[in-house]
């Protein structure tokens, strides 16, 4: 008996030890995340980055399937899909304000004055304020916030002070904050989707737009419009967010693994960004088109419509205030 007894002992351990490893890849989650850009932009590197951070953190416990470009429908969609529960994460910008009204503020008019000011806002007080009742209202849980870059002017004709500006028909997103703003500036904003703008220009329907220097590299707009005037008048930024019943369902440690890789995703692309930027004026004046500072005169004349677009949020922030001066508080001290 006790030799059956042992045979039957020393088959379980050696089974066990055959189990264990299908037991473990049982045990592998998947997360898929879904955005909007397409792939070799900074936000989908972030994503796949994402991805590789957590599957190095949790020893390949997570397996993050990434669906750039829209592959799993527009924003609204997949926002909503996120929500549902139907996927676990997604990247996007203010198209939140939908569901959240401070979520506009992460693309404020003229709030910012570099990447680097940006980046302490966002990693401070200045991001938590934006987000206060958010994960209530959404069921989404944000994770982080990484740039895009800096909108900037591009025009046929130089921009040399605000006089300029006067009248000048420039395609604006059709979103209220941008229309607003291009009015406080004197423009004559055209609301029309991006694809429209370079058949707009040909046409002369439109004399310029505004766009990071990404996109304005990207689709060679400094061949139609040469002039690009470095304004910097609004930082877009986005974020990764993720379903928050599927967030709070994980182990503590696991919930620390996400925080981590999306932490350090976030990082790699405002070190991404920064060098675009660098690199993108140098591709705009080698393709022969003219990059222009503003001159103080200017610089100042934005500032102050941007302070005026900021009405909107008053009307629809109750701690619009709050985060304002929070966002002030990282500039430097000059």
């Amino acid at each position: 008996m006790k030799r059956i007894l042992a045979l039957i002992l020393a088959m379980g351990i050696v089974l066990g030890m055959t189990v264990a490893p299908g037991m473990a890849a049982e045990k592998k989650v998947v997360i898929k995340i879904a955005g909007m850009k397409p792939e070799g932009e900074p936000e989908t590197i972030g994503m796949r980055n994402f991805g590789k951070y957590l599957a190095e953190l949790s020893g390949g416990k997570y397996v993050v399937q990434v669906f750039p470009n829209s592959q799993l429908g527009k924003e609204d969609a997949y926002i909503a899909s996120t929500r549902k529960g139907i996927i676990q994460m997604c990247a996007t910008g203010t198209q939140t304000s939908a569901l959240h009204p401070a979520m506009a503020m992460l693309e404020t008019p003229m709030l910012f004055d570099s990447l680097e000011h940006a980046r302490r806002a966002m990693e401070g007080k200045t991001f938590e304020l934006i987000n206060q009742g958010f994960t209530e209202k959404s069921g989404l849980r944000t994770l982080n916030a990484f740039p895009l870059g800096f909108r900037h002017f591009y025009t046929k004709k130089v921009l040399t002070g605000p006089e300029d500006l006067k009248g000048l028909r420039m395609r604006v997103p059709n979103i209220p904050l941008y229309t607003n703003f291009a009015k406080e500036c004197g423009i004559s904003g055209q609301p029309m989707p991006f694809a429209e703008v370079p058949s707009a220009l040909d046409q002369g329907v439109i004399d310029g737009g505004d766009s990071p220097l990404a996109d304005i590299v990207a689709l060679k707009m400094y061949e139609i419009t040469p002039q690009i005037t470095l304004t910097g008048h609004i930082l877009v930024i986005h974020s990764l967010y993720i379903n928050d019943k599927f967030y709070q369902s994980l182990p503590e440690q696991d919930r620390k693994w996400i925080d981590e890789a999306a932490r350090r995703s976030a990082d790699d692309v405002w070190k991404m960004v920064a060098e675009g930027d660098r690199k993108a004026v140098e591709a705009i004046k080698t393709g022969k088109g003219v990059v222009n500072t503003p001159s103080k005169e200017f610089h100042d004349y934005m500032v102050e419509a941007g302070k005026r677009s900021w009405k909107l949020f008053y009307d629809t922030v109750p701690n619009a205030k709050e985060i304002l001066d929070s966002a002030n508080s990282y500039r430097e001290k000059k």
